[in-house]
């Protein structure tokens, strides 16, 4: 079910064969569907909307989802449910109300004043997918550090069920948060609505969120157009990759293995022990588990590709995690505190074995928009920051110019920008 290998017994090839991602599956045929309704939504708006949507999703459309929809989904929802639901909100809240930046000002020399302010971006589109299942809690996590960031339109697109109306649960989700625009659009024709506007769909700034195919090479391909519309990060398969040395809970890290494995046939799920016993323990847990997980074939599906590696030691096991850069990454371990300051790639990190991955992606209060396919290398998950843009600003007084003018002077005349440095002598020869 899952390779077991020895990291010492491995040659370099062999080390970066250990840590190899499930390959993109390039198809050009596809990639030019997904570029054509891009460019069919962008030159006809809600017509190519409403044609793409009936293609894909099988049904006709409202588009707009009413307000008394959203306001009336709330009695629809199971009770334990809602209050779950407002207690992650909490939560979540709390913990991105801490990220909000705050302005800063600086004194570089007398008479020289810097500073660095915070705007949020005007207009943003939430995208949730539908698929297999209601990914509400995603919505919650777009939609609260957009709510505080303080951006002025906050738009959302979510694929219809069936019946043409979005899923209960997701509009609770939206009602809690403060949504009122949420749109019955999802696949490709949803980020392209978005990132040009239509005649029903208002064009956003940037668009987050997560999806399949269609929407991750849709809103590539509108960030790269200049009218189009900025995104949130690079997107892959989800991941997850357990780190300890032994465990007396081989069913805890099977469990989460299992949790990240249930996603999707190309998630991928790895763990790295030092305990060269606990690989068996781990996989006959996992036999156990997956045989009355709902989502067996997907579970089975992941896990082919997915790896158990004996490592040395501890310090070889987390070199090996910043090697593969994880989506989540838990330190299973009692002291993993003491490891947490030689992480240096990841997406969100859980510390113990008393810290389930699960607990970031619903409650705890950390944002489960995170960057995968090794992208932790240089991007960060979703924050509050994530829906604002920073500006620089400066003054300079007569006394600060007379100080840092030569410098200035020196440094254009050295680029042979005479024009640069002129601008500055006019105002130090001032009288």
């Amino acid at each position: 079910m899952m390779k077991v290998l020895a990291w010492k017994s491995l040659d370099a090839a062999g080390q970066k064969e250990a840590l190899a991602r499930p390959p993109h599956k390039d198809d050009p045929v596809q990639t030019a569907i997904i570029a054509d309704i891009v460019q069919e939504v962008k030159e006809r708006g809600d017509a190519a909307v409403r044609e793409f949507s009936e293609r894909f999703d099988k049904v006709p459309p409202d588009l707009r989802v009413p307000s008394i929809e959203i306001n009336g989904s709330l009695a629809q929802i199971k009770p334990d449910l809602l209050q779950a639901m407002e207690a992650a909100v909490a939560t979540i809240m709390k913990f991105h109300e801490a990220e909000r930046p705050h302005p800063m000002r600086v004194e570089t020399m007398p008479g020289v004043t810097c500073e660095l302010h915070w705007r949020a971006i005007d207009t943003v589109g939430l995208y949730i997918p539908g698929g297999s299942a209601p990914l509400f809690s995603t919505l919650i996590m777009q939609a609260i550090p957009s709510f505080i960031a303080g951006c002025r339109r906050r738009v959302l697109c979510t694929p219809p069920q069936r019946d043409g109306r979005v899923h209960p649960t997701i509009l609770a989700a939206a009602h809690l948060c403060g949504l009122t625009e949420v749109y019955a659009v999802g696949g490709a024709q949803a980020i392209a609505a978005m990132a040009y506007g239509t005649e029903t769909i208002p064009k956003v700034d940037k668009i987050s969120g997560p999806g399949n195919i269609y929407v991750t090479q849709a809103k590539q391909i509108v960030a790269r157009d200049p009218e189009g519309a900025a995104i949130d990060m690079p997107a892959g398969p989800s991941e997850v990759m357990v780190v300890t040395e032994s465990s007396p809970r081989p069913d805890w890290i099977a469990s989460d293995l299992l949790a990240q494995a249930e996603h999707d046939a190309d998630a991928q799920a790895i763990l790295v022990t030092t305990d060269p016993k606990l690989p068996d323990r781990v996989i006959k847990e996992i036999e156990t588990q997956i045989a009355v997980l709902p989502r067996k074939e997907i579970a089975e599906k992941s896990l082919k590709e997915g790896r158990i590696i004996v490592a040395p030691d501890m310090r070889t096991a987390i070199d090996i995690a910043n090697r593969y850069a994880p989506e989540h990454l838990i330190l299973h371990n009692e002291d993993s505190g003491r490891w947490l300051p030689e992480v240096k790639h990841a997406g969100s990190v859980f510390l113990g074995p008393w810290t389930p991955e699960s607990a970031g992606d619903y409650a705890s209060g950390t944002n489960h928009v995170l960057p995968t396919y090794g992208h932790a290398r240089a991007y960060s998950g979703l924050t509050v920051m994530s829906y604002m843009k920073s500006m620089t600003v400066q003054k300079i007084t007569r006394e600060g110019i007379k100080k840092l003018g030569p410098t200035i002077v020196t440094l254009a005349e050295g680029e042979g920008l005479r024009g640069h440095a002129a601008a500055t002598i006019e105002r130090m020869n001032d009288k």
